[in-house]
């Protein structure tokens, strides 16, 4: 199987932060051509600060862009022509924008049958489709902040979480779209939306009160499923999270250790006696382990064949040997006017968490300058050197 197997696939695209985006990052990774539609004077995205400086440059790579006046009849007019040859079209604005720019599911697919129009919102149809959603917004409604942090401080979970997942179904009802049109001719609407996608992570939970009766506790103070399963402090303050889920890796994580009576104390024998346990058990294991150092304590686990994890700061994965090794980073040019930096730049990004065929998909090209494909998008659409020079002298296309 190729490693694009969207290839020939247009998608066009009028998006911005990081939902609807993601979801053409998605499409344009796995081969898509995907055309970004920006106004004039570009995304808002391109200059965000803070934690959102890498927000364009992570999710639009492998795209085009086309800068557009859409105020201007003209714009608007070259905006229709460009559906008129895509499979997909993608948004993610307030209803009522897309109607207003005569960009409505029902005008397009109108013009364009067999198109495949993707929507994400905040919240499917309901009595709350009409409120602003935001990632945080529905983590803090949906019961993800309540779960992830302590009691009485619902904290958002560290990445946009809502986001990231409203494309990923923004793309897979794309790809479930593209396989019914293919045996009906015909294309549809697709919806993907923040708080649903946030209720989908919490069913776990609501699941647990349906069967145990009891409300799912946050993850500081829940009552632990297994017995050993934490983050311990160890030498020189250092920090490592270590699992040990199973009777049959607690006696391989006792004899690695030399701990012979804690294997033999018949309280410890079981999963659920290590979870009653734990309240004088951890601090035994935390105090036995505190002297050694992390990197000892986590070649002793991967020796052993035993779960364990380093507490890795984001900035530090562009040096993790694994990624590096297997192609889960990639390198990405990083344009001048999507950078704080303002001068462009050459990194590593991370590239889709899959294989196709043992292939990972690639990464063509990273974000695109602003407008920087503008001449190549009219001039397929049939517009002359003249044509093209006057739209950009009347400020139409950019």
């Amino acid at each position: 199987m190729s490693a694009s197997p969207y290839q020939g696939i247009r998608v066009v695209e009028f998006t911005h932060m990081i939902m609807g985006p993601s979801c053409g990052m998605i499409l344009g990774d796995l081969g898509a051509e995907v055309i970004k539609v920006e106004p004039i004077k570009g995304d808002n995205t391109r200059r965000i600060p803070g934690s959102g400086a890498g927000f364009f440059a992570v999710f639009n790579r492998n795209k085009k862009s086309l800068a557009l006046n859409m105020d201007d009849a003209r714009g608007r007019e070259i905006a229709l022509k460009l559906v008129d040859r895509a499979d997909i079209f993608s948004e993610n604005f307030r209803d009522g924008n897309m109607q207003k720019l005569g960009l409505d599911y029902p005008t397009l697919s109108a013009r364009n049958p067999r198109l495949i129009y993707v929507s994400h919102k905040g919240f499917l149809p309901g009595p709350y489709d009409h409120r602003t959603a935001l990632d945080e917004v529905v983590q803090m409604m949906g019961g993800l902040a309540y779960m992830t942090g302590p009691e009485g401080r619902p904290l958002r979970a560290g990445a946009s979480l809502n986001d990231i997942m409203g494309g990923m179904f923004g793309a897979m009802g794309a790809m479930a779209g593209l396989h019914e049109r293919a045996q009906t001719g015909k294309g549809q609407h697709v919806a993907s939306a923040l708080f649903e996608n946030n209720v989908f992570l919490m069913a776990p939970h609501m699941m647990q009160y349906v069967v145990t009766g009891k409300a799912a506790a946050p993850m500081p103070s829940r009552i632990s499923a297994w017995g050993v399963y934490d983050v311990f402090t160890v030498a020189n303050d250092e920090q490592i999270f270590l699992a040990v889920v199973s009777n049959t890796q607690w006696e391989v994580f006792c004899d690695a250790f030399g701990f012979p009576e804690l294997k033999s104390d018949q309280r410890l024998a079981t999963n659920i006696g290590r979870v009653e346990a734990r309240d004088w058990l951890m601090p035994i294991l935390r105090e036995r382990l505190a002297s050694r150092s992390a990197a000892d304590i986590a070649s002793v686990f991967e020796s052993a064949g035993l779960p364990f994890a380093p507490i890795t700061k984001p900035h530090e994965l562009f040096d993790d040997a694994h990624l590096l090794a297997s192609g889960g980073l990639a390198p990405m040019h990083v344009p001048a006017d999507c950078s704080t930096a303002d001068r462009p730049l050459d990194t590593m990004t991370p590239t889709l968490p899959l294989t196709l065929d043992g292939a990972r998909p690639t990464i063509r090209t990273g974000a695109p300058s602003l407008g920087a494909d503008t001449d190549e998008i009219l001039r397929g659409l049939g517009y002359r050197d003249d044509e093209r020079a006057q739209l950009r002298r009347d400020g139409v296309v950019g």
